[in-house]
């Protein structure tokens, strides 16, 4: 993987010459790193163990997750070790190991018809429906899903490492930006589409992550909605773990729909991913 130091201060130098010098110090401080997440062609080109679906990864005695009892379905699964070197601090000290991620799948041709009740009765935002559950390395062992959770066509990923930043509707992520006395009162209110006018070659920046899959970083949406946290939570406290967009086997709302999961940064940095949520962004 290329270096985050030196792709973050190629980056700089790239908004510095069609910003100016200020406000990319700004802007470039509202980069995150993370990780365009592509189907791997070959095996060594895979990302440690990251895979859409397939089975869970989980330590021995680790119970499967359910919704009143109902079993979830694993997604997918993050293998944080050959990511940490971009992560800086954010991961905890002890590593992070493999992340498995949940859902209650209501939308796939499998779906078991009691997951359109459960959905019906919390919705898709809720903590009930949905679980990030680490493993540590040496004991992580491929899990059986039990009867009536969806096991769906594992697709290894690659990860290629870059920095994204806020999408249009991250309003409070944007409102941090100073843009000078000489800008006015319509760019003033909407900072990033003054900042999308100056970066006409947006697409050639170093670090740029273009895709559907996105492991860290920040949200990308396309459905007009950004993903929905918890009301009253600063989405500022909060750091962006994957990004789904519908599989081939698997959508959520709808073909249109993708879905996300967000956690506390603090809770990230201790290792804390009981305080995951589901941050799916819907039509």
């Amino acid at each position: 993987m290329d270096d985050p130091e030196s792709t973050r201060a190629a980056l700089h130098d790239f908004c510095a010459e069609r910003l100016g010098p200020e406000l990319a110090v700004q802007f470039v401080d509202l980069a995150r790193p993370g990780f365009a997440l592509t189907e791997a062609e070959n095996p060594g080109d895979a990302a440690g163990l990251s895979r859409f679906g397939g089975r869970a990864m989980l330590e021995p005695g680790t119970p499967w997750p359910t919704c009143d009892g109902f079993p979830l379905s694993l997604l997918a699964v993050l293998d944080t070790a050959p990511l940490a070197p971009w992560l800086g601090d954010l991961l905890p000290a002890s590593g992070a190991g493999l992340l498995n991620f949940f859902y209650l799948d209501a939308e796939s041709e499998q779906c078991d018809p009691a997951s359109y009740d459960l959905m019906q009765k919390y919705g898709p935002y809720e903590t009930q429906v949905s679980r990030v559950i680490p493993a540590r390395h040496p004991h992580a062992v491929e899990t059986d899903p039990p009867a009536r959770s969806s096991l769906f066509e594992p697709v290894p990923w690659a990860a290629s490492p870059g920095f994204a930043f806020p999408d249009s509707f991250d309003w409070p992520a944007w409102r941090a930006l100073e843009l000078g006395p000489d800008v006015d009162d319509m760019h003033r209110a909407m900072p990033d589409v003054y900042v999308q006018e100056l970066l006409t070659d947006w697409s050639q920046r170093p670090g740029a992550l273009d895709t559907a899959g996105l492991a860290f970083g920040r949200p990308q949406v396309t459905t007009s909605n950004s993903p929905m946290l918890p009301r009253g939570e600063d989405p500022n406290l909060y750091q962006h773990l994957l990004q789904l967009s519908g599989e081939n086997e698997w959508y959520i709302g709808g073909e249109g729909g993708w879905m996300h999961w967000s956690i506390p940064t603090d809770a990230l940095r201790a290792g804390d991913f009981s305080r995951a949520i589901p941050t799916p962004a819907l039509w």
